[in-house]
């Protein structure tokens, strides 16, 4: 391994693009069944196989809806024995008790669960298919008992931005170990309903201010994805906080709500780690820099992982922060932020030109271009 730098910390695994509900804002445009183009066994071994040289990390298994693979199980198991980290992400829909145990069985060690809101007719909606927030309630209490470290993923849009305190509040009443916010990024179905649920550059800045104020109750773990501006707010809240004379407390990586791997599942880095210490694999072998941002940077039907993590021209151009453009380029928070490289992709079509939704006006910058087309948009 040569570009021990970059280890990978996240694998997202698309293990299929079947699927039982129709989010509105899928990356995936999920369909009904599974694909035929979708990793069988044997190769999905092999990228487990594979994926190993470089554990400890942690692989999510996702969709589509993950459940709906029938050697999901062996496949957790195989990767598990060989040292990975393996958490699942799901709507939850499809957990029953007996679902729940096989989960447990595997290995998982943590299941993250979609709520996209405090009641089912915020959910339901999102969701494409009534009552599937009661559905998903119910799976994660078939886990809860079985002592499954547990998350709530919101994906945070208009319909659901204002009630983002009630959503965590239900997440601390269910007692999950975390609750991670998902900003929206316009790719997959999002491009389609980007302008119409897409909140504002200004919503996304107190909602950023929001989730500070509550990682310091330290009452549960708690995350922004597709949002690394967020570590740009913490050292400007903390500073101000300093100027004040105001004690700055220690940020929080361990809550010790029963769950395992707290600290592994949240660690604190920096903020796009797209194609640095983050990937994305399709259900056809593909290997991206992240979720969001599709652009292929390998894939493994023809290639290692080894090969494409650690000679992709792609990743390459990712990890040199100096090929960032416009305020990201110039930003004194870029070694920490970096700008999501996913929605500058999805408003560009550049996935080095600046984040498009960061307020923040790096100190001297002069813009030389026209402004983000995304965010006049809006």
């Amino acid at each position: 391994m040569e570009n021990l730098a970059y280890r990978p910390r996240l694998v997202f695994w698309e293990l299929t693009k079947g699927c039982n509900l129709r989010c509105i804002h899928c990356r995936a445009t999920a369909t009904e069944l599974s694909s035929p183009e979708d990793l069988n066994y044997e190769e999905s071994a092999q990228v487990i196989d594979q994926l190993a040289v470089y554990a400890p990390f942690i692989l999510v298994l996702s969709g589509g809806e993950p459940l709906f693979r029938r050697d999901i199980f062996q496949l957790a198991r195989r990767a598990t024995d060989k040292g990975i980290r393996v958490a699942l992400a799901t709507n939850g829909t499809l957990i029953t008790e007996s679902v729940a145990q096989q989960i447990c069985d595997a290995g998982i060690r943590r299941v993250a669960i979609s709520l996209d809101g405090p009641d089912a007719a915020t959910h339901d909606v999102f969701r494409g298919l009534p009552g599937s927030f009661q559905r998903a309630i119910e799976g994660f209490q078939h886990l809860k008992q079985r002592g499954m470290s547990l998350q709530i993923n919101t994906t945070v849009a208009k319909h659901n931005s204002a009630r983002l305190q009630e959503t965590l509040d239900l997440a601390l009443r269910l007692g999950a170990d975390a609750f991670h916010l998902f900003l929206l990024v316009p790719v997959g179905c999002g491009v389609q309903i980007a302008e119409k649920q897409m909140v504002e550059a200004e919503e996304y800045e107190k909602i950023l201010n929001w989730l500070y104020d509550r990682t310091l109750e330290n009452k549960i773990e708690l995350k922004a994805t597709c949002a690394p501006h967020f570590f740009r707010v913490v050292r400007q809240r903390r500073a101000e906080a300093r100027r004040h004379g105001e004690s700055v407390p220690e940020l929080p990586t361990n809550h010790g709500h029963g769950g395992h791997a707290t600290n592994a599942m949240n660690a604190m880095t920096r903020g796009c780690l797209a194609g640095t210490g983050v990937c994305f694999l399709s259900h056809k072998g593909e290997v991206y820099p992240c979720g969001y941002l599709p652009l292929e940077a390998g894939n493994l039907r023809r290639q290692s992982f080894t090969e494409v993590w650690e000679h992709s021209p792609l990743f390459a151009s990712l990890r040199n922060l100096e090929n960032l453009k416009g305020k990201c380029g110039a930003c004194e928070f870029r070694n920490i932020c970096e700008g999501c490289r996913a929605r500058a992709f999805g408003c560009t079509g550049d996935y080095l030109a600046e984040e498009p939704f960061c307020l923040y006006e790096p100190r001297g910058y002069q813009p030389t271009a026209s402004p983000n087309p995304c965010t006049t948009a809006i």
